[in-house]
């Protein structure tokens, strides 16, 4: 699997990017497909929304754990960081600002999405992230510039989870915070590696403001 590639297929939903308003980008798991998200919508108040979903190349957007060393996720993570930041380009060419623009992932593509806003961090509509955190095997705070402007972010996660530690979830909501992100971490007991109701009732306060 070469970074080349990878990563070249966005898949469109909801209303039409000219239409649109606003505009969210979701983003699947390791093993997953841009549909498998997509059966997240109906669930959530995307009417009037564009929606953009990736699909990765072989259902993986990057080889290793998310806490492995960077390097040894490249050029994989850098593809799909790329791919954010094309969708992100699409968007905004259609006249949608980052303002109303929304991210919301799951498990690898929660970390995945994380990653990108944090690296790119400015006033967004909405980022939501059910189960992930920043990669790396440690936060390396200097990958990471802007000010989110309040954004709200909700992160939610399992203790334990098999993939995300809890460490690395509140690790990322300190540092969101610094970069003046509104975030709301809740961690759920034993609640395993998916998305319960009470996380898509925090995605639905985020989407609704």
């Amino acid at each position: 699997m070469s970074a080349s590639q990878q990563h070249k297929q966005l898949i469109y939903a909801g209303k039409d990017l000219k239409s649109a308003a606003k505009a969210i980008l979701m983003v699947h798991g390791r093993g997953a497909t841009a549909d498998d998200i997509l059966s997240l919508a109906p669930h959530l108040p995307l009417h009037e929304f564009a929606i953009i979903a990736p699909q990765a190349t072989n259902f993986s957007w990057y080889p290793n754990s998310f806490l492995a060393q960077p390097q040894l996720n490249e050029p994989w993570l850098s593809s799909a960081i790329n791919l954010l930041s094309e969708a992100s380009s699409v968007i905004e060419a259609a006249g949608i600002s980052s303002e109303h623009t929304y991210f919301l992932g799951f498990s690898q593509g929660a970390c995945l999405s994380l990653e990108y806003v944090t690296r790119n961090a400015k006033q967004y509509g909405g980022v939501i992230a059910f189960t992930g955190g920043l990669i790396g095997d440690q936060i390396y705070e200097e990958r990471y510039t802007g000010d989110f402007h309040a954004t709200p972010v909700f992160i939610g996660s399992s203790n334990p989870d098999p993939h995300v530690p809890v460490d690395r979830v509140k690790a990322t909501t300190t540092l969101l915070r610094k970069m003046n992100a509104n975030v709301t971490e809740k961690i759920y007991e034993s609640m395993g590696h998916t998305v319960n109701e009470d996380e898509i009732g925090e995605a639905i306060k985020i989407l609704q403001k």
